[in-house]
């Protein structure tokens, strides 16, 4: 793929949303470009990023002049315009089940402790934070004790698996003891090993400072 056509991802290093995007890009094999938006900065909510994404957050993907924005709506059209290498199963049931687990991440458990949500709250962030992924961590590992396999669901990664890790990277930086959940702590160990993970790991980003490198 030329430069001029390659996708452009604007990302945060440390933003899960912009997180999961990358894995399935480097899962697929995708080439693309990497234009940071810095979180801290508020360069999110600045007049130029917002005609690209009008709710202010990353990522964006721009492909072929179109522009793409929600990281599951991406994922879908990564499935879809990347083919080989999928990340959704054939089975059905087991598609729906990987949905499903992408919900909970997604809407019931990482929305509530984005950033802008954080900034909100104040100074009992990291006491909010912790205790809604807590909540949503004992109903995800319910739902993995009976659809995971290797990862998420059965022994092919899926774009639950894209979403789990970095909630769990999440989960960490606001304390939750991983202890009370092994489930979810076996299939992130076994996902982060794999090299479109650590290619996508906020460590290996264009806009990681160095001293969280």
């Amino acid at each position: 793929m030329s430069s001029s056509t390659k996708p452009i991802l604007y990302s945060y290093f440390r933003s899960s949303c912009s997180w999961r995007v990358r894995i399935a890009l480097a899962h697929k094999g995708v080439d693309y470009e990497y234009r940071a938006i810095n979180l801290l900065k508020q360069e999110q909510v600045s007049d130029e990023y917002k005609m690209l994404n009008p709710i202010g957050q990353v990522p964006a993907l721009i492909v072929s002049g179109n522009t793409l924005t929600q990281s599951i709506s991406i994922l879908e059209y990564l499935e879809e315009a990347f083919p080989k290498k999928p990340l959704l199963p054939k089975d059905l049931f087991k598609r729906a089940k990987v949905r499903e687990i992408c919900e909970i991440i997604g809407s019931g458990i990482q929305p509530l402790q984005n950033l802008s949500v954080l900034q909100k709250i104040g100074e009992t962030k990291m006491e909010w934070g912790h205790f809604y992924i807590q909540k949503g961590f004992v109903a995800l590992e319910q739902v993995l004790a009976d659809s995971a396999g290797k990862y998420c669901v059965g022994d092919e990664v899926t774009i639950a698996d894209c979403c789990l890790v970095p909630q769990v990277y999440n989960a960490n930086r606001f304390k939750v003891d991983m202890a009370a959940f092994p489930v979810i702590s076996r299939v992130h160990d076994a996902l982060v090993s794999l090299d479109a993970f650590k290619a996508a790991h906020p460590s290996q980003q264009p806009d990681c400072p160095e001293d969280l490198k």
